[in-house]
């Protein structure tokens, strides 16, 4: 037998993580657009929150330092991802009511009291309160996107294609061509291949969504190209925190997918850019279209 045939073992077992990749992908992404289709925006903030539950319990496990790592470790439940899930929740509670200041001030609060907390314990503080930032800006966008605009689920759901468009075809067009890249030390599984063609993907996948609306398809063609780097830009970031601090994966929640952090890295950055747009500059990134 040739040493460059795969290894029957080894071929069995990436079909099997190949397979749950694509089952718990397409079950999540149900369940995402139920919960954004559904005219109460109450259990689409209840998951949001759950989800940064589980987001900051693997952030917080990741940033610890060496010292703190066996000694948290032995906590039921890690004093840090408590207070970022509380002023996490708060900030989405204030959302929903509309009182957005105060959706920022739970969130400030909350990096002041994460940054105190692990500066007394010598416990990487920086990196602890950044990730209630991390965490909390994507959270409190969406649930703002899918709340205060009239079109907000239709928004969303925009959101979703672009970004599961890119992840999608980046990891398709990585596996079909492989080749150079784009950050070897950072993600080495990451190449440009796989990066352009997932920008493709996404850009075609959204001018399909606004086709459907009849409205301008060459300005989606443009926004989703850069809605698409953006979320490559979110997947890097990750990477970066996961390589500083010696981790693979941020966690194995999900089958095939890692942890939430790994599934959502793209997500968290987009989504705030897109509110930004939004709420910023009063971009309707339906152009023009109507529901």
């Amino acid at each position: 037998m040739s040493m460059s045939q795969p290894h029957p073992i080894h071929a069995l077992r990436s079909g099997s993580e190949a397979f749950l990749r694509v089952l718990f992908g397409v079950f999540l992404a149900l369940i995402a657009i139920a919960l954004t289709m559904l005219s109460t925006p109450v259990p689409f903030a209840v998951v949001t929150v759950v989800m940064a539950l589980f987001a900051s319990w693997e952030w917080h496990r990741m940033v610890r330092s060496p010292a703190q790592r066996e000694a948290a470790d032995l906590e039921p439940i890690h004093v840090q991802t408590v207070v970022t899930t509380g002023a996490i929740a708060c900030a989405v509670t204030a959302v929903m009511v509309r009182l957005v200041p105060l959706a920022f001030l739970s969130l400030a609060a909350g990096v002041l009291a994460a940054y105190f907390l692990a500066r007394k314990r010598d416990d990487n503080p920086l990196w602890h309160a950044g990730g209630v930032l991390y965490i909390g800006l994507p959270s409190i966008a969406l649930v703002a996107l899918k709340v205060l605009p009239t079109l907000g689920t239709w928004y969303v759901l925009g959101l979703f294609l672009i970004v599961w468009a890119t992840d999608t075809g980046a990891l398709v067009f990585g596996k079909l061509i492989g080749g150079k890249k784009i950050a070897p030390k950072l993600s080495p599984g990451k190449t440009w291949a796989g990066t352009i063609g997932g920008t493709v993907t996404a850009a075609a996948i959204f001018a399909l969504y606004i086709a459907f609306f009849t409205f301008n398809v060459l300005a989606a063609l443009v926004f989703a190209v850069g809605l698409s780097i953006v979320a490559h830009l979110g997947d890097l970031f990750e990477s970066l925190a996961k390589r500083r601090f010696g981790y693979k994966d941020s966690g194995g929640l999900i089958p095939g997918h890692g942890g939430v952090l790994d599934r959502m890295d793209s997500m968290f950055a987009a989504s705030v850019i897109l509110a930004l747009l939004i709420f910023g500059l009063h971009l309707n990134p339906l152009f023009g279209g109507h529901a």
